[in-house]
């Protein structure tokens, strides 16, 4: 791959339009302000991260991390652009210098399709067809379209959210540029070439990721599979930091961890010059604060490990140029980050993850996805009986749900539930299920 073919500004589905600008944006931030302004990406502010929506305590949903991991994007790609514009100085008049841009983008975008309840909602869609009473419709429907519903991921939601035509929008869904959708996928390949659960796009935008992957130069890497976008390695990496990092202070707030245990677990990832060094910042800015101190820990650990990421990245471009890298940035960074960022994995599983608090929210959240999908999907296999007319009477236009191809319905059945937030999907499942009845 070549860095002058892989960054393009060539938006899918308008390529043969020519489209007259009245400002100066570039179209890499048209991307960011289409998102930044849409539905799906508002929608965010309601959806879980880890622990519940906020009560006395703020915590981080997916809108929070959504727009911090675009700010550690930002730095990423934009370290990145530098030193590639300063090896090679023919590319600083080419859209090279606007990969910071790109990287922001995708990181506003990385989280755009995933379902209410997190990985909860994701797992109540997938067994809802395994072992739930969908599963009588595998001998209905394709063997690659039963692959992308049985192992439903919200990394390939959120490029169908961006490509797909639904009704009522413009042609090629968002029409985004080819790098920026690019970007945000990090399984370059369709479900049933999966030998996990994880994989970048269904089988109905196949054709639209070769498009891009043939226009911006991705080659492929076996059947169907394509090398990794180089850009994906900078948005996954600002995921990896901000996630760890900042599941980190959250489990603090909420007590889960001690302050002690919390700034412990940072301090690791410094040798022991770097940590005397910021101990002694502490006592000079007088923070005394527990908060403010796990809040400077925590920008100086971010700091570390993007600094470590673009310093990977760097190193192994070659590699990630040729499709031969393997693993994510965080897994080659230095012995005593990478060791650190481990450790901090382990209690996260044993201590943040499996805590009462995010184990409730799982157990509800999988028995309201599991029940909307029962209803709604029954109400598309008989549509002609009362109650699920007014099922789908209450579903958006933009949903073909009443489209005579069975998959269609049922993908937009996925597309209706995925997209809800928490709070809108118990209040549907309350009310279709006579729990609560609405106030007028």
């Amino acid at each position: 791959m070549n860095w002058l073919q892989l960054i393009s500004n060539c938006r899918l589905g308008q390529e043969h339009r020519h489209l007259e600008r009245h400002d100066d944006r570039t179209e890499f931030k048209r991307d960011y302000d289409r998102l930044i302004f849409s539905a799906p990406f508002r929608r965010l502010q309601n959806k879980t991260q880890v622990f519940p929506l906020p009560g006395s305590v703020f915590v981080h949903n997916r809108l929070t991390h959504s727009l911090e991991v675009a700010s550690v994007g930002m730095s990423l790609g934009s370290d990145v652009a530098r030193h590639l514009c300063t090896q090679n100085p023919d590319f600083t008049n080419s859209l090279i210098p606007e990969i910071g841009q790109i990287v922001a983008t995708a990181c506003l975008a990385h989280d755009l399709g995933n379902p209410p309840f997190g990985h909860s909602g994701e797992k109540a869609i997938q067994t809802f067809f395994t072992e739930g009473k969908g599963l009588y419709l595998k001998d209905k429907v394709s063997p690659q379209f039963w692959s992308d519903i049985t192992r439903f991921d919200g990394n390939a939601n959120a490029f169908r959210l961006l490509t797909h035509s639904f009704k009522g929008r413009r042609r090629g869904g968002f029409a985004m540029t080819y790098s920026t959708l690019a970007s945000i996928v990090k399984y370059p390949y369709p479900s049933y070439k999966s030998k996990k659960n994880k994989f970048g796009f269904f089988t109905s935008e196949r054709s639209a990721y070769e498009t891009i992957a043939v226009q911006l130069g991705i080659p492929t890497i076996g059947d169907e599979c394509w090398a990794r976008y180089p850009l994906v390695y900078l948005v996954e990496a600002a995921d990896d930091i901000c996630y760890e990092v900042m599941d980190l202070e959250d489990a603090y707030k909420l007590k889960i961890l001690s302050y002690d245990e919390t700034a412990q677990l940072m301090l690791e990832f410094f040798d022991d010059e770097a940590r005397n060094r910021i101990l002694q910042r502490i006592s000079d800015e007088e923070l005394s604060d527990p908060n403010e101190k796990i809040q400077y820990l925590r920008a100086c650990l971010i700091g570390l490990l993007e600094n470590e990421c673009v310093k990977t990245f760097i190193q192994h471009e070659q590699d990630i140029l040729t499709g031969t890298f393997t693993g994510s940035l965080i897994d080659h960074i230095s012995p005593q980050p990478c060791q650190a960022y481990q450790h901090c994995t382990q209690i996260s599983r044993a201590r943040i993850y499996r805590s009462r608090v995010v184990l409730d929210v799982e157990l509800s959240g999988y028995r309201i996805m599991d029940t909307l999908m029962e209803l709604m999907v029954e109400a598309i296999e008989h549509p002609e009986r009362y109650y699920s007319q007014q099922l789908i009477g209450r579903v958006s236009s933009q949903y073909d749900i009443e489209n005579p191809d069975l998959e269609t319905r049922l993908m937009a059945v996925i597309d209706y539930i995925s997209g809800m937030t928490d709070v809108y999907a118990l209040d549907v499942y309350q009310k279709i299920c006579g729990i609560s009845l609405p106030i007028i």
